[in-house]
């Protein structure tokens, strides 16, 4: 992309505070941005192209270093805890003052993008960062801007990116040395002491989470795609669970693999990109992902190199579980390049249950759909987050918690709402732990899950035979072309029938105390439609 696309007068870094001393680099081509990384020593070169960058010690999100500035317009609005934790404006600009001075003495690379596919909605965003390849990252993951958008363009949020400044818990009111700090009055976010690039993008995913509901959009942590009869499917998951591998089927249109909103017209993607683990994967069991991380502008992340022939070793998780694929999301053959489609008439939540007790897949009521929306059980998948190692049983609101500044209600409200409306079926599939649970028992196998999903998302299953699970009341098939019979009743594939009895039980009992914090925000009938 050309150099001098916007005019003079707004790409004037002075809007933002800075004067820097080093070069300005804007919306530099991805060939240019491999020039500048590999000029600074930041990155090397894969032997199919794609450039591979390590960002050890940080190689996921750190959500304990994840603040909101807490003034006059978020006081009321923002649920405040563990998951959003406040910080003063006053310690906010004592840190950004710091950011600017650091940024001042170093080469800067600013790329101008756009979150949010229905121009109604979404937010212009531009990223300065001390690193070109995070400037790549942001031309993979944001909506890429034609040359006459750039021109004037002005941002709604602006990103200050500093993975090598330090902050200090002292001085700036955080925890360690990491802060990742949203400013909605300033509409601004600092990112300090983490190189992992995932910051970028759930930062502005979390800004989308807290702005779109005042325009009755539904922001969601899922991945989309469309069939050839134009049926949309959602998959919610976190991390892991299989939003980005499940959506990438070869049969249907590529939405989008990660985030998306969903207004009165129909879905659309916030990005213009995916962000894909690639821990073990195969051409085989994931062809258009693989194929993918083997193009020029695509950014490996973690990933292991033959020191010798430049190949990757997908299998090598030695850095990190969490390696990650970065690309533009027209890498992906049959992706939706206007990242948009209709309402669903299929919604998938996406668990993988550590415990292994879960059928694998089940149909849900609607007071279901609410009570596991709510509920969003899963198990963190090693890597996802600094110091998970092992995959964990836990509890996190709409699939999303990390990253939802406001109450989950407001989100469960319009999610149900809109299923009511559209008349979506709802699915909860369990991509975790199949004959025991985390240790004992084995993942539950890819090609299973996606003969279940592809049932459910082509009728299959709408006049087949149902069965109520005894523990936690979910109607589930019983069969599917594909999958042996026995795989759909998770009870029989474990060697001892009393421990699932007492496994099962005590993921109920799990759920049970989960959902207290909710019962003064729901009906008696979706308190009741959870496990019995």
């Amino acid at each position: 992309m050309p150099e001098d696309l916007t005019q003079p007068d707004c790409r004037d870094l002075n809007n933002h505070g800075l004067n820097p001393t080093g070069a300005v680099y804007w919306n530099l081509s991805p060939a240019r941005l491999y020039e500048e990384s590999f000029a600074c020593g930041d990155g090397r070169l894969a032997h199919m192209g794609a450039i591979v960058t390590v960002t050890a010690p940080h190689t996921g999100r750190s959500p304990n270093d994840r603040f909101i500035v807490r003034d006059e317009l978020t006081e009321e609005p923002v649920e405040w805890g563990a998951v959003n934790m406040p910080v003063s404006p006053e310690h906010f600009a004592v840190l950004r003052q710091e950011v600017i001075t650091y940024l001042n003495d170093r080469d800067l690379f600013v790329h101008d993008g756009r979150a949010g596919a229905d121009e109604k909605y979404g937010v212009g965003v531009r990223v300065i960062s001390e690193s070109p390849w995070h400037a790549l990252f942001a031309y993979n993951m944001f909506l890429r801007l034609r040359s006459d958008q750039l021109v004037g363009f002005r941002p709604d949020f602006t990103v200050l990116h500093a993975p090598h400044l330090k902050a200090d818990p002292d001085r700036h009111g955080t925890q360690s040395d990491t802060a990742i700090v949203v400013n909605f009055s300033a509409r601004e976010v600092l990112v300090t002491g983490s190189r992992y690039a995932g910051e970028i993008k759930k930062s502005i995913f979390s800004v989308l989470n807290h702005l779109l509901p005042e325009s009755r959009v539904l922001p969601m942590h899922c991945s989309a795609n469309v069939g050839p009869a134009g049926d949309v499917a959602l998959f919610f998951g976190l991390s892991g669970t299989g939003k980005t591998t499940l959506s990438a089927d070869a049969t249907r249109g590529l939405i989008g693999d990660d985030e998306h909103g969903w207004s009165a017209d129909g879905v659309f993607n916030f990005e213009g990109g995916c962000y894909a683990k690639t821990i073990r994967l195969s051409p085989e069991g994931e062809p258009e992902i693989f194929q993918a991380t083997q193009m020029f502008g695509t950014i490996l992340e973690n990933v292991v190199l033959d020191d010798t022939t430049l190949e990757i070793d997908f299998d090598d998780g030695s850095i990190t579980e969490n390696t990650r694929a970065s690309y533009p999301i027209h890498y992906i053959p049959n992706a939706v390049i206007s990242g948009r489609a209709g309402h669903p008439s299929n919604v998938v939540f996406l668990t993988a249950d550590a415990f292994g007790v879960l059928p694998p897949i089940s149909r849900l009521t609607p007071e279901q759909a609410m009570y596991h929306f709510l509920s969003g059980y899963t198990a963190k998948v090693a890597g996802t987050e600094r110091g998970v190692t092992e995959p964990r049983a836990t509890f996190s609101a709409c699939f999303g918690a990390p990253f939802l500044p406001r109450r989950p209600g407001v989100y469960a409200e319009m999610l149900g709402a809109r299923l009511k409306e559209h008349g979506a079926t709802v699915w909860l599939v369990n991509t975790g732990w199949s004959g025991g649970g985390y240790g004992v028992g084995s993942r539950m196998k890819l090609s299973y899950t996606r003969a279940m999903v592809n049932a459910a998302l082509s009728s299959e299953l709408d006049h087949g035979d149902f069965v109520a699970d005894p523990v936690f009341g979910l109607a589930v098939p019983m069969a599917i072309s594909g999958v042996p019979s026995e795989v759909l009743s998770p009870r029989k594939t474990w060697a001892d029938s009393d421990e699932y009895d007492t496994a099962a039980a005590e993921l109920a009992g799990m759920f049970r105390q989960n959902f207290e914090q909710f019962s003064d925000q729901v009906s008696d009938e979706v308190k009741a439609a959870g496990p019995h």
